[in-house]
């Protein structure tokens, strides 16, 4: 499974990129206006030494602003996932951006038949968001396992990307799912190597090193 790190910030996006954590990078409005920096500006930092897709989001909600916007962001790298809503405006701009060869990360999806017609639009990427369907009540693992099967039924090339990511489970609750990709924020992927047993097994280790007085260096 690919991990995509879910933020706009350069330098925690590489601290992990440096672990060897970091296959691509998500952005979105509320992340570009966290940072306090101009989009352009930022998403062109982040491609410069991420080799994997950067998703950048349009702010048009019509198909023609959706099509000038999204070709504004293609240009700035090579790499670039051209971000739009799924709506109907959003998978018709995913139809155009994909039969010319761009990159589309269709993202706000909340329902497998959602995903099914980005999927015959060609998206590179759908993201079901599980964390807004958890907060409803709702299971947003579930649509990650619909979402599976229904493109594993037909053969869509479109891959799973789970977004909203809340909690280091729902990490490997995607992965034994199936989901192509994870975007989370660097504290939740950071977090994955955490354990209270490993903390507290480390803490036996040294200890016990100290009272046998053992010195490696």
């Amino acid at each position: 499974m690919k991990f995509f790190v879910d933020t706009a910030d350069v330098q925690a996006i590489h601290e992990l990129n440096d672990m060897g954590f970091v296959d691509g990078v998500t952005t979105n409005p509320s992340l570009i206006k966290k940072s306090g920096r101009d989009i352009l500006e930022v998403i062109a930092e982040i491609c410069d030494f991420v080799d994997g897709p950067v998703s950048a989001e349009v702010v048009a909600t019509d198909y023609e602003g959706m099509i000038a916007e999204g070709n504004k962001l293609a240009q700035i790298a090579d790499n670039i996932a051209i971000k739009v809503p799924l709506t109907i405006d959003g998978l018709k701009a995913c139809k155009t951006f994909t039969s010319e060869g761009k990159m589309v990360n269709v993202t706000l999806c909340f329902s497998a038949n959602q995903a099914l017609l980005a999927a015959k639009a060609g998206a590179t990427f759908i993201s079901p968001f599980i964390g807004r369907l958890d907060d409803l009540n709702m299971d947003g693992l579930e649509l990650i396992e619909d979402i599976r099967t229904i493109y594993d039924n037909y053969g869509y090339e479109t891959e799973i990307l789970a977004a909203s990511i809340r909690t280091v489970n729902h990490i490997s609750d995607c992965a034994k799912i199936g989901a192509d990709v994870i975007t989370a924020p660097p504290g939740v992927i950071k977090a994955m190597a955490n354990h209270v047993l490993t903390d507290k097994g480390l803490a036996t280790f040294v200890q016990d090193a100290k009272d046998a007085g053992i010195k490696i260096l």
